[in-house]
């Protein structure tokens, strides 16, 4: 079976993937204005650590959606198991199951780069309310790859391009934000943060193969630590 980067997230069934971690997700919503009545769309929620986080801290209406059934099963054991009266769904970034201007917020961590870009970015428009933020933490090119080292990188992720920080913002800019901010992320491991403690929830029978795409991943992660960046986009409608 041809595993993606994708199966192997859902089968080790990573929380946090994102770099940063729950530890820069609570930094990154630490800064806004969340109360009971704010409705926050997790998009791409994985094993539901960040929705499980949200609902826990702010009490407020969180819908968790991804569309990989493996990780929805995982976050909907997650948030039973934590009492967490949380809407999941299964859907795309391309196409949001839901109606238009219906979130105060949608969370992005390291999903948008999977998707296809620019229809994902429309959506989020799309489905915020007046004034809505979007949060997103995504994959930046930093530097020169060549086609070789670009194709590798395109390849094993399974995504459709590598973008600049300013291929972001335009796109941004083009889907009707209106303000949008940027922040470099640096990868600072501090090991005595227990947010920094990988959160697995493993598949039983998990494949050799997924485990060499898991050490591959670390692999390119260490490679392209210089060339490859992270950044945090606050876009506003």
């Amino acid at each position: 079976m041809n595993y993606t980067y994708l199966d192997c997230l859902a089968s080790f069934g990573v929380g946090g993937a994102h770099p940063g971690g729950l530890q820069l997700t609570k930094g990154i919503l630490s800064r806004e204005f969340i109360d009971q009545e704010k409705s926050i769309l997790d998009v791409g929620c994985g094993t539901g650590q960040t929705s499980a986080y949200i609902a826990e801290k702010y009490r407020c209406s969180v819908t968790a959606l991804d569309k990989n059934n493996t990780m929805l099963k995982k976050a909907k054991q997650r948030f039973l198991s934590l009492h967490l009266p949380i809407n999941v769904m299964y859907g795309s970034g391309e196409n949001l199951p839901f109606n238009d201007g219906l979130f105060d917020f949608i969370l992005s961590e390291s999903v948008t780069s999977f998707t296809d870009v620019s229809l994902t970015i429309q959506e989020f428009k799309r489905v915020l309310k007046p004034n809505g933020v979007l949060l997103a933490i995504e994959m930046v090119l930093e530097d020169s790859f060549s086609e070789e080292e670009l194709k590798t990188i395109v390849e094993f992720y399974g995504i459709s391009q590598l973008l600049t920080e300013s291929e972001w913002y335009n796109l941004f800019q083009k889907a009707g934000f209106k303000q949008i901010s940027v922040e470099k992320f640096k990868q600072q491991f501090d090991e005595n943060n227990i947010d920094n403690v990988n959160d697995f929830l493993l598949s039983e029978n998990i494949d050799d193969k997924l485990l060499e795409i898991f050490e591959q991943h670390e692999h390119l992660t260490t490679t392209y630590k210089d060339k490859l960046g992270f950044c945090i986009f606050r876009c506003c409608v």
